[in-house]
């Protein structure tokens, strides 16, 4: 067995002793079914974990993490599409009443939209984060060079967020007051959330 199995074998013991005692009988509910009031398009960065940022409970949140948090615009053209399918079924199936889109701080997927991604992860990591490069590229023209990467981050949330109203049960549903979009940003260092609001960059949670 290996160094990482071995820590996460211990993890799942420490789950065993220490937390499922109380939380049986909050699984044993949950077993029947699932009910999250929200869904969550978040980055698999290990850094940036929804459920402790949000301190949520199971069954709480369904959460659907890709590399930089991006959400392809609306294709249903047959091909494998596993953010979209991941929507369709939170949307339609679960009935979410509100859909966040969270980016981070010091995310590599936006830093190699900048910079461009190495050449060991061409076969899946470039294309997939090409769909930002021009959004972010725009960004590199209108704001300071130190501005960038957080400025970016945003942007690629605000990107996603009008990908997801290209979903057209999406916007039925936003429109009809169903269903609520938000963007958010979360940094690493400091623990805080910004939300995306009318104002041209993100401001602190209220």
């Amino acid at each position: 067995m290996s160094a990482k199995e071995d820590e996460l074998t211990a993890g799942y013991r420490r789950f065993r002793a220490d937390h499922w005692p109380e939380a049986r009988a909050e699984y044993e509910a949950l077993a029947q079914g699932q009910k999250p009031h929200t869904l969550i398009v978040a980055c698999s960065d290990s850094r940036a974990d929804p459920a402790l940022i949000f301190d949520a409970k199971p069954g709480e949140l369904f959460v659907v993490r890709n590399v930089a948090n991006l959400v392809p615009p609306y294709e249903p053209d047959g091909k494998l599409h596993g953010v979209s399918a991941a929507l369709e079924f939170g949307v339609k199936v679960l009935g979410v009443k509100r859909i966040v889109v969270m980016g981070h701080a010091h995310c590599g997927g936006v830093n190699a939209m900048i910079n461009g991604a190495p050449d060991l992860v061409a076969d899946f990591v470039a294309p997939w984060i090409a769909q930002g490069t021009p959004v972010v590229q725009h960004v590199a023209e209108t704001v300071a060079h130190d501005q960038l990467e957080r400025a970016a981050e945003e942007a690629i949330v605000r990107l996603s967020i009008r990908n997801l109203r290209t979903f057209p049960w999406i916007a039925e549903r936003e429109a009809s007051g169903a269903l609520q979009l938000s963007g958010l940003h979360f940094g690493i260092a400091d623990g805080v959330l910004t939300a995306l609001t009318d104002a041209p960059r993100f401001e602190p949670l209220a």
